[in-house]
C-alpha cells in the first residue's frame, strides 16, 4: 500500500511538471503583446465566425468560411443551418463587393478550414470542411467560376476522417485534411487536451480513397502546401510549430523534414506567392477560451510572417483591445493582409 500511494504521488507530481512545463508555456499566460498594425485596419462585416480565408492571387478574390458557431464549439447546440453560415467573396481592392458565393439551398452547411486549387488549364476548385447537423464529417468540392460563384461537385467523406479542422487541395478531387482530435469525448479527449498528447492525424483522399497519411500529432489545426505542391506544412497548435513535409506526388506519403517554431497559438497557415507562411494564431489560450465561452471577453490576435526556408518570424498583426478577438488566419498579397477570427463577424483589411 506505501508503494502504491508513493507511485500515484510521483505520478501527480509528474504530471505537474509536465503540464507546467509545456502546457503553461503553450497557453502564453505570461506573453506580453503591443498592438500593432491594427489601428491602419478597415473592418469589414460579413457574418459570424469568419474561421478561414483564402486569396485568390491572379482575380484578388478573397474567400471567406463563415459559420455561426458559437452553440457549436461549446457543444450547447448546432449552427449547421443557420441562415447567414456558407462561403462569402470579395476583391480585397474593393470590400464593398461582398457576396456570399455558396449556392442557394446549399443547407445543412458549417463551413471550417476551407482551400483553393488551381489546375494548370485554369480550372479551380473550391474545398471545404463541413461539419453538418445530420451527422458525418466531409469535405465539401465545389466549381469556382471566373466570378468566384461556387457550384457542388460533391461531397467526400470516410472513416480516417473523423474530426476535419482544415483542408488543402491538392488536385481536382485530391486533397489532405487535419484530424485535430484523436479523442472527440470522454476522459481521453480531456487528457489529450490538458497533455498535449500526440493522438491527432491528418488524412489524404488520392480521389478514389482516403486514409491516414501522419499520425502522431499534437492537436493538428491548418494545413497547406507550397506553390509547386511538393511541401505540405501542418500546424500543431498545442506545440506551437509547424510541420515541414515533402511530399510524394504520386502516392501523397509525407516525409517530415523540420518543424518551424510559432511565437503564437498557431491556427490556419497561408501560403503567400513569394512562399511565406502567414500564420493567424491565439497568443493567450485561456483568454480565447473565456471569450468562446462569454462573446464580450476580449481575446487577442495576432498574425506572423514566417520565411520557412530559415524559420524567421515577424509579428505583422497584434490586437489586444477586441478590434477583434480570437484570430484563426491571416491571408495575404503583396500589400494586403486580411485577418479573420473564429467567432467574430468581421474581417480586418490592412495595408501592408
Amino acid at each position: 500500500m506505501r508503494y502504491a500511494i508513493g507511485f500515484i504521488g510521483f505520478l501527480v507530481l509528474a504530471l505537474g511538471i509536465y503540464f507546467l512545463s509545456n502546457i503553461i508555456p503553450a497557453s502564453g499566460v505570461f506573453a506580453n503583446l503591443e498592438s500593432t498594425l491594427v489601428d491602419q485596419c478597415r473592418r469589414v462585416d460579413v457574418a459570424p465566425g469568419t474561421e478561414d480565408v483564402t486569396i485568390d492571387p491572379i482575380t484578388n478574390l478573397a474567400y471567406i468560411s463563415a459559420a455561426n458557431r458559437r452553440d457549436w464549439y461549446n457543444e450547447t447546440g448546432h449552427e449547421g443551418t443557420a441562415p447567414t453560415n456558407g462561403i462569402y467573396a470579395f476583391d480585397i481592392n474593393d470590400p464593398s463587393t461582398l457576396r456570399r458565393v455558396s449556392p442557394e439551398g446549399f443547407e445543412d452547411f458549417l463551413p471550417h478550414g476551407l482551400s483553393l486549387w488551381r489546375g494548370d488549364d485554369g480550372e479551380q476548385r473550391l474545398f471545404v470542411v463541413n461539419h453538418p447537423t445530420a451527422g458525418g464529417e466531409f469535405i465539401e468540392i465545389f466549381d469556382v467560376a471566373e466570378n468566384g460563384a461556387l457550384t457542388h461537385l460533391e461531397s467526400v467523406s470516410f472513416d480516417a476522417m473523423h474530426s476535419p479542422n482544415d483542408v488543402v487541395g491538392v488536385g481536382p478531387r485530391q486533397f489532405y485534411a487535419t484530424n485535430d482530435r484523436g479523442y472527440e469525448t470522454g476522459v481521453m479527449a480531456s487528457l489529450e487536451a490538458y497533455l498535449a498528447l500526440p493522438f491527432a492525424s491528418a488524412v489524404y483522399f488520392d480521389g478514389e480513397r482516403g486514409r491516414i497519411i501522419q499520425d502522431h500529432l499534437v492537436y493538428a489545426n491548418g494545413i497547406n502546401k507550397s506553390a509547386d505542391g511538393e511541401t505540405i506544412y501542418i500546424v500543431e497548435f498545442l506545440k506551437r510549430r509547424i510541420g515541414v513535409y515533402r511530399r510524394d506526388i504520386e502516392t501523397g506519403a509525407l516525409t517530415h523534414l523540420k518543424n518551424l517554431k510559432v511565437g503564437t497559438g498557431p491556427d490556419n497557415v497561408e501560403v503567400a506567392t513569394d512562399g511565406a507562411l502567414w500564420v493567424g494564431g491565439h497568443s493567450k489560450v485561456f483568454d480565447f477560451l473565456a471569450h468562446a465561452k462569454d462573446a464580450s471577453a476580449i481575446a487577442p490576435s495576432h498574425v506572423v510572417r514566417i520565411n520557412p526556408e530559415t524559420g524567421e518570424s515577424k509579428d505583422v498583426f497584434i490586437s489586444i483591445n477586441g478590434e477583434i478577438n480570437g484570430s484563426s488566419v491571416g491571408a495575404a498579397t503583396a500589400d494586403t493582409l486580411i485577418v479573420g477570427a473564429v467567432f467574430d463577424g468581421h474581417v480586418m483589411v490592412c495595408p501592408l
